[in-house]
């Protein structure tokens, strides 16, 4: 595939990054499969069934037009009441950041809210959602690898609003110098 159209790649963080972003769905919430979006067919390729029996806690995926220290695009999970359908660019505010550890080494993921969502839209920060999501996802990473030796996951620290900011500027800054101003695409 040439470099025409790579979702990952050429669509824009969001629309006013990095305080509204667009959420790349791969996984959504409650399923034991782990997607990933192919870097080089643009499709989503089933990576694997989780070996542990658990399910992805909310919708996971990644933020187009950031590169994360994992040489990935920056991964997001979105809060939700319902599974958002694979392949679905949501519109998120981000509100905190989970930095865990893992086989490759250090791993942030970024926890978001649907801009115009009636349940979670108005929360700006980690503390503002109910304490049950956190410890839900903190258990989801600290056993989703349990059973797929000699890989792990270890969840180290959550931080709020502030701080995913931050870690999203970083990245789309890396991006840019890796790759040039190519995520220019505005859905």
């Amino acid at each position: 595939m040439n470099d025409d159209m790579i979702y990952w790649k050429h669509i824009v963080p969001g629309p006013d990054p990095p305080s509204l972003l667009y959420a790349f769905i791969e996984c959504p919430k409650g399923t034991h499969k782990k997607y990933e979006l192919s870097k080089s067919t643009n499709l989503l390729i089933m990576d694997r069934v989780l070996h542990s029996s658990v399910v992805y806690p909310q919708d996971y995926g990644f933020i187009p037009g950031t590169y994360a220290l994992d040489g990935d695009p920056l991964d997001v999970l979105v809060i939700s009441n319902t599974p958002t359908q694979p392949m679905t660019l949501a519109r998120v505010k981000p509100i905190g950041v989970l930095v865990m550890q893992d086989e490759k080494g250090r791993d942030e993921k970024i926890l978001s809210v649907p801009r115009d969502c009636p349940f979670f839209g108005e929360m700006d920060d980690l503390d503002d959602l109910p304490r049950h999501y956190i410890d839900e996802i903190r258990e989801f990473f600290n056993t989703y690898k349990n059973l797929e030796e000699p890989a792990y996951a270890k969840v180290k620290k959550w931080h709020g609003h502030d701080d995913a900011i931050r870690i999203i500027s970083n990245c789309i800054s890396r991006f840019k110098e890796e790759f040039g101003n190519i995520a220019i695409t505005k859905p």
